[in-house]
């Protein structure tokens, strides 16, 4: 199809290291990326996507396409280097390529000279310019969830389920549109993966929208800060972590042997809505102090002698 000059209509291809199949999107990458989609759509001019299959299988592949229906190729974000570069150079050479928001270390490089435009984010000599990402278009807010899974507890013998309870619960999270943290209730002065105090560790729950967890202390530090917390007892017919929602009075609990995602998306959508409410009356309890817990009777204990 040729325009009335007889000219080819312009078409666009959008690519960048996130196109590679070696190659893992990053989140700059893509905010990059959405950024020159806002600017293509707002002219008007056609445009498509080459992903990497590895990220998004189901999507456009740079092996599955036709270099012929593209008349530019445009480079998005990241360095300006390498072989997989060079390649495109060369598969795409009847193309106008343009590299925009790139960074340049070599500029004799093949990898940057093949491009009849380098509209780059730095380079040598040059005064650098804002990511592209940085100006990607807002997006609203995705809950922030803190997950902590117990892989151990090995006294509870045939009756564990932690393995079945983690797979399962991480596939179905996998799923949701959230931003995921996975945390520790153990404590490590020398691990910078790890909190060091408690008080390290209530401070990130504090910051959390939800948590997900089948540890007993998973749910009641994260209900000290007033975080809500959909909790998996991983136990089969319930053990120490159903007993605690029990006595903390928490609700949003599933159980083994009922583990399925309706019970879970249930569970998510009140802990996201009113489970909020709840959790923080949960915490003020906590703080008030009104109900006794086994520490109140520890001096009465340590008073009685002991018989016999």
């Amino acid at each position: 199809m040729h325009t009335q000059d007889g000219k080819r209509p312009r078409r666009v291809l959008l690519t960048g290291w996130f196109s590679f199949r070696d190659r893992e999107a990053t989140a700059g990458d893509v905010l990059a990326l959405r950024r020159v989609e806002d600017v293509l759509v707002g002219t008007g001019i056609p445009y498509d996507v080459a992903w990497s299959p590895g990220f998004r299988p189901e999507a456009l592949h740079l092996d599955r396409l036709w270099p012929e229906d593209y008349t530019h190729l445009v480079f998005v974000c990241g360095p300006l280097h390498g072989p997989q570069v060079e390649e495109l150079h060369r598969r795409f050479a009847h193309c106008v390529r343009i590299a925009v928001g790139t960074s340049v270390i070599d500029p004799g490089s093949t990898a940057v000279t093949g491009f009849h435009r380098v509209l780059p984010r730095d380079a040598p000599d040059r005064e650098p310019v804002e990511d592209l990402a940085a100006r990607a278009p807002d997006v609203p807010a995705r809950p922030v969830v803190g997950v902590i899974l117990a892989h151990g507890q090995h006294e509870y013998g045939r009756l564990r389920r932690h393995g079945q309870v983690a797979e399962e619960v991480t596939r179905w999270l996998a799923g949701k549109d959230c931003g995921r943290l996975e945390l520790e209730t153990r404590l490590d002065a020398h691990d910078w993966h790890l909190s060091a105090t408690p008080a390290q560790l209530q401070s990130v729950l504090a910051r959390m929208d939800l948590v997900v967890t089948d540890r007993l202390h998973g749910l009641v530090i994260a209900l000290r800060v007033g975080t809500p917390v959909l909790a998996v007892d991983p136990v089969a017919g319930g053990a120490k972590l159903t007993a605690q929602a029990r006595a903390c009075g928490w609700p949003a609990l599933v159980a083994a042997e009922r583990l399925d995602v309706r019970q879970l998306d249930r569970w998510w959508d009140w802990c996201l809505t009113g489970g909020r409410v709840t959790a923080r009356q949960i915490r003020d309890g906590f703080r008030e102090g009104t109900v006794p817990d086994s520490a109140d009777r520890l001096v009465e204990a340590l008073a009685r002698p002991v018989a016999g």
